[in-house]
């Protein structure tokens, strides 16, 4: 069959059903194909139902055209929600990574001041090494903020009961996916998780979902008498930022409500020195 035969309408139609990848190397077949494939109209259907919604949120600048602005959402995260959500898309396949920051979990006790101090920062990039306050005194910014991905984070004090929960509707995540939720901290001197395990768990909402015990404090070395030995222990990301995965389930196309916590109240010990990023729900794949 001669591709040059069909209409460009036809061929456009025919690569917005494939995925990004797809249409970037049907665009080598022909002119026509190449014309089709860097079309608005296809790109668009790679890009989100709600994209108007999280961009008209954004400082994103003005694009050419909707694969430009496909490829700035998959090029790094964008924040929206008055700062409280970040999302990125995946590159390959168009699938949303979502990130909700630590002013938007659920933390008990996490607006006093002898428990969690919040430390906020009005440049969102975080690039300077200190800031001048409306005394006009150099202000020194801490570390955990020139790295992070939201203009505020939250770093415990002390508690003995840590409880934070996260709650998000699955229709502003990808349909037919598989998700795992990631809870992203680092730790400033931490203290009190050496023997406390931590509990994780990620469910919907009303369901029992899945538990598990892990550790999150990487510092400490396993051994016998330890009731942390041989945890789930969290890793270093590229941002320099900690995670661990906390569960995963499958997105439909219906709509409900995952939660998604971090708790430990059992040991009745003190806890200090985590720095709560946010949790983050990304595509998870099978290896």
């Amino acid at each position: 069959m001669e591709f040059e035969g069909l209409a460009e309408g036809c061929v456009t139609t025919i690569l917005s059903h494939t995925t990004p990848v797809d249409a970037c190397r049907l665009s080598l077949v022909s002119n026509l194909f190449r014309s089709a494939a860097y079309s608005d109209a296809v790109w668009e259907r790679f890009l989100p139902a709600d994209y108007s919604s999280i961009i008209s949120q954004c400082s994103l600048s003005n694009y050419p055209s909707k694969k430009a602005l496909y490829l700035a959402l998959s090029d790094r995260p964008v924040i929206f929600d008055n700062g409280r959500k970040s999302l990125q898309l995946e590159k390959k396949s168009g699938k949303k990574s979502l990130m909700l920051s630590a002013r938007a979990l659920g933390i008990v006790w996490g607006e006093s001041e002898d428990y969690w101090s919040w430390t906020t920062h009005p440049d969102s990039s975080h690039h300077q090494l200190a800031d001048v306050s409306a005394f006009g005194i150099l202000m020194h910014i801490p570390d955990f903020l020139y790295n992070s991905l939201f203009p505020e984070v939250v770093e415990l004090e002390m508690v003995c009961w840590l409880e934070i929960r996260g709650v998000l509707n699955t229709l502003t995540l990808s349909p037919n996916t598989q998700y795992a939720a990631y809870f992203v901290f680092k730790t400033m001197d931490v203290r009190g998780f050496a023997n406390s395990p931590v509990e994780l768990a990620v469910n919907f909402l009303g369901d029992h979902g899945s538990t598990k015990i892990v550790c999150l404090d990487p510092r400490v070395q396993s051994s016998r008498n330890n009731r942390v030995a041989g945890l789930q222990r969290p890793n270093i990301r590229s941002d320099g930022w900690l995670e661990i995965e906390m569960g995963e389930f499958f997105n439909t196309t219906l709509e409900n409500e995952v939660e998604m916590s971090v708790t430990e109240a059992k040991g009745g010990n003190w806890k200090s020195g985590l720095v709560v990023e946010g949790i983050e729900l990304r595509p998870k794949y099978e290896n």
